[in-house]
């Protein structure tokens, strides 16, 4: 998927940046909680999680590359520490990674003009999964080790250069990096039922107040410029 001509070139996107964009544009709230809402010591480390749809390999390079995304070195929480790579698990190996709601017959030119839209005859899952794979190998032929294996420095480069469409990916997974990104940013920002998202961390950053069923309170144009003080609450009920 081409980007945009006035998009801004990868090592100038800054982490609010990205974090906005995924949603939608929207502010990030002025008074978004400074601390993590939950304790997620006892969450089971990622390293220890058996994937359902990723193997062994292809899961450490998403772990890594997640990493890189959104890192945990910001102001909030990172994509590791919000189980981002559990919900892109998920999501590959359910009915959304098996395009099971695209329209997915054919024609098919993935050579074609990116502004005709999706042309690949790949799924979701098989488009993030060549496109880890054919990344992987890149990094091994470029940098001389598997991305998991580089250095903070040339993952930078690396994942720069996928994000700037110079890996060489065939026509069919030219969608890779996009979607890659997109899913990740997903999985930050979704409720927590999903995989990501844990103890609502990503919510409880920006101020998100989550699913919570009534706001008739707050409809007072009078308190428009108070801080909303309450935390946020996920789809099943749990409080962060």
């Amino acid at each position: 998927m081409a980007r945009h001509p006035d998009a801004p070139a990868w090592g100038e996107i800054t982490r609010r940046g990205l974090l906005g964009a995924a949603l939608g544009g929207t502010t990030l709230a002025a008074a978004a909680v400074p601390a993590l809402a939950r304790d997620t010591r006892n969450e089971v480390p990622l390293d220890q999680v058996t994937p359902t749809f990723f193997g062994p390999q292809e899961w450490a390079l998403l772990i890594a590359i997640v990493d890189v995304f959104i890192p945990a070195d910001g102001d909030g929480p990172g994509a590791l520490e919000a189980g981002v790579p559990v919900f892109i698990d998920r999501q590959m190996a359910g009915f959304w990674g098996q395009s099971e709601w695209w329209y997915m017959e054919g024609p098919h030119h993935p050579d074609a003009d990116p502004n005709l839209g999706f042309q690949s005859p790949l799924t979701l899952a098989e488009i993030i999964r060549g496109g880890l794979s054919h990344f992987d190998d890149w990094c091994r032929d470029q940098h001389g080790a598997a991305f998991a294996e580089l250095g903070a420095e040339d993952r930078n480069k690396a994942l720069g250069a996928l994000m700037d469409e110079k890996t060489g990916l065939p026509p069919e997974l030219r969608d890779f990096p996009d979607f890659l990104l997109t899913s990740t940013k997903q999985g930050y920002f979704s409720d927590p039922r999903h995989g990501g998202n844990r103890g609502m961390l990503a919510w409880s950053y920006i101020g998100y107040p989550g699913a919570r069923a009534n706001f008739l309170s707050w409809t007072n144009p009078a308190r428009d410029a108070e801080p909303y003080p309450l935390g946020p609450v996920s789809i099943n009920g749990d409080r962060a």
